[in-house]
């Protein structure tokens, strides 16, 4: 495999199996207590936790979140026994970055997941800073095109592209080059941090280039300015950190590792703007706990990443089991709240206990 950018999604898969400590288990959420109900009033088989999510019926709100693809076996293999879990359980999923498939005709294999995933939500997904690099509709129908998808992620990673030793770092009027694509596709264009998190400043932005869909993707998970750091230590191993001494060398990657928005404030921040547009929580989301506070803050779904890697390398069977734990997650702490539905739980900040 000589394709840059193709060797690059197996470095980073490589990279999060090495290193437990990409995973910043922030905790963030733990911060927020809830209102136990001793009488919750109902019975947990009249717990509904479905929703919709442009134009489809999901099982519960999550989105599987974007992870890799290109043309390697293994890539192949991850995504299709997500795509076969995401289908057979009803949720949804988005893939990882598509500009693979532009440098290497092969990778786009990896990305012909409507045959696996016949009916649920699929999205696709390329970098925005690429529209600064020659991409434009073209490549963004065409995205959408391979996938079959039902919208398209861009996303947007400045962090990483600053840390990665080969990154692109312009992202100068880029919100003029999205509004463009927002414009002349024809599925959703969904807006995606990677792990900074979402500022009120970006979504009045993003807002006003017409995405009515923001993925806020805040700190506290997968550290990509940890990852790019590992394999800027691959070129030069004077900048080589270990768990017994994880500072050591001076290095752009570790400095930031933890820079930028957690996801719960991020939510908190943006969430009184979900009359006009669709908040997506991601960003350290562990358990079903998680994501039912995350409905609570103001969002409609939630993206899970890191949790989903080892299974998916694994099978299609250890996808649908991790699914499966954190769909009873949820529904258990629906109950445990006394609420019914998705739409009695969403904003609903009586069940947020009040510090003290």
């Amino acid at each position: 495999m000589t394709d840059a950018t193709n060797d690059r999604k197996i470095e980073h898969i490589e990279v999060i199996q090495s290193d437990p400590y990409t995973d910043r288990q922030g905790s963030y959420f733990d911060r927020l207590k809830l209102t136990h109900r001793a009488l919750p009033g109902i019975a947990l088989n009249q717990v509904d936790t479905s929703c919709d999510f442009l134009a489809k019926k999901l099982s519960f709100p999550l989105l599987i979140s974007s992870m890799t693809g290109g043309d390697h076996q293994l890539i192949r293999k991850i995504n299709r026994h997500l795509a076969e879990a995401a289908e057979h359980c009803q949720v949804a999923l988005a893939v990882g970055s598509q500009r693979v498939m532009f440098s290497s005709e092969a990778a786009q294999q990896s990305f012909k997941l409507r045959q696996f995933a016949p009916s649920t939500v699929l999205l696709g997904n390329i970098g925005a800073v690429q529209l600064n690099k020659g991409f434009d509709i073209t490549q963004a129908q065409a995205a959408v095109d391979i996938l079959q998808a039902d919208g398209l992620y861009l996303h947007l990673n400045a962090l990483q592209e600053a840390i990665q030793a080969e990154g692109d770092t312009d992202f100068s009027d880029l919100h003029l080059k999205i509004q463009s694509i927002v414009s002349q596709l024809d599925k959703p264009v969904l807006l995606k941090e990677v792990g900074s998190g979402f500022s009120l400043a970006d979504l009045k932005q993003g807002m006003a280039a017409g995405v009515k869909y923001f993925d806020v993707s805040g700190k506290g998970g997968t550290s990509w300015s940890r990852i790019e750091h590992h394999r800027n230590q691959r070129r030069d191993p004077a900048i080589a950190v270990s768990a017994e001494n994880p500072l050591s060398g001076n290095d752009l990657g570790l400095c930031f590792q933890d820079w930028g928005i957690d996801t719960v404030t991020s939510l908190q921040m943006l969430n009184s703007y979900t009359d006009s547009v669709t908040l997506i929580s991601s960003g350290g989301i562990r358990n079903g706990i998680d994501m039912l506070k995350s409905v609570i803050l103001g969002a409609s779904i939630c993206g899970v990443a890191a949790p989903f890697l080892k299974p998916a390398m694994h099978s299609t069977e250890a996808v649908i089991v991790e699914i499966e734990r954190l769909h009873k997650e949820f529904k258990t702490a629906m109950f445990l709240l006394g609420m019914k539905d998705i739409k009695s739980l969403f904003k609903n900040n009586s069940l947020l206990l009040e510090e003290r």
